[in-house]
This record gives structure tokens, sequence and C-alpha cells, in this order.
């Protein structure tokens, strides 16, 4: 039995995958991004958090295109360590409301610029992130603030594959999207 072709059937417009040609870093938010904003707590007051597997797998894809995911967020909760590290991600920022000094030490870490950044969030604490990075991207769902501040708005919400939209651009724009895509199919 044959199999069928596959090939890439995602396309941005040009001008936003300029932004996206040269990027390195991509910056998450997590409450709004990487889940739908909602905040569950247990019976113990334990933070429960529902992440999506698109979002998870865009990441793990980034990584493998050779641009660092790094997250950046207010909260903390057991876990959202676990997800994180399941997906391997090891720049991490935790509790963190004023988010630029953070992303700041990450680009020094990584030896990056501003240039080489994109990111993606939903609220003012992103704003100071988003409005310096070459690529700035929010979900359909986000604040009006931060929709007025993004290159792209996703068309899916956060938590529900917004992220995995931002990840795909990230690809196309990086030319690396068709590759992973080939490598997968055979």
């Amino acid at each position: 039995m044959s199999q069928r072709p596959v090939r890439a059937t995602l396309s941005f417009p040009p001008e936003l995958l300029l932004h996206a040609q040269n990027i390195k870093v991509a910056f998450f938010d997590v409450d709004g991004v990487l889940t739908d904003g909602g905040l569950y707590f247990g019976e113990s007051g334990e933070s429960l958090k529902r992440f999506h597997t698109l979002d998870g797998h865009g990441m793990k894809l980034l990584q493998r295109a050779g641009i660092t995911p790094a997250v950046i967020t207010g909260r903390d909760s057991p876990a959202l360590r676990v997800r994180l590290k399941a997906l391997g991600i090891t720049h991490v920022h935790y509790g963190t409301e004023d988010k630029r000094p953070a992303a700041e030490q990450t680009l020094q870490a990584l030896g990056l610029n501003w240039s080489q950044a994109a990111a993606i969030g939903d609220d003012w604490p992103d704003l100071p992130v988003l409005a310096r990075s070459a690529l700035a991207c929010a979900p359909g769902n986000a604040h009006a603030e931060v929709l007025a501040c993004a290159h792209h708005v996703t068309r899916a919400a956060g938590g529900a594959g917004a992220a995995r939209e931002f990840c795909d651009l990230l690809l196309i724009g990086s030319g690396k999207y068709a590759q992973l895509l080939e490598e997968v199919v055979q």
C-alpha cells in the first residue's frame, strides 16, 4: 500500500514571516496562553492546571528547530513545574510579575538580543516583553491592549492551541516546518 503524500498546508502572510525568520528564543506566558486562564483549586487549596497537548508538542518542535522556548509566569505551581520538566523547558522564571528583567536575563544567558526574540502573552504583565520582541503574538481571547500590541493574533484561544499556532508560525518563519513535518511522515 502506497502512502499518501503529506505536504505543509499552513501559511502566514509574508510580512509576518519576516518578523519570524531570525527568532532564536520564544517567550511564553502561562495563564491565558498555555492554559485557558482559569484558576482551578483543589479542596486542599492546591492549584490545578489544564494544558493542551498541541501546545506542548509545538514547544518540543521549537527545540528541535533550534529555537529555545522560555517561560515567564507570574505564578508557580507543582503542576506547572511537572509539565515544563516533561517538555524539557529549562529557561523558566516562576512567580515573576515584572517580566522584562526575566526576559533580559534569559537573553543574556543565551547570548541573544530582542531582535532574536518572539513572545506570546495575553495580559498587561506581558506587554513589556511583547513590545520589545521582534515578533509579538496574542491568543484571540487576550486583553484588548495586548491584541493592539500583537503582530499576530491567533485563531485559537489560550489553552486551546494558541501556543501551537505561535510555534507553527516560528517554525515556518525559520524554514524548518516542512522538514520537521517530512521527518514525521517517513
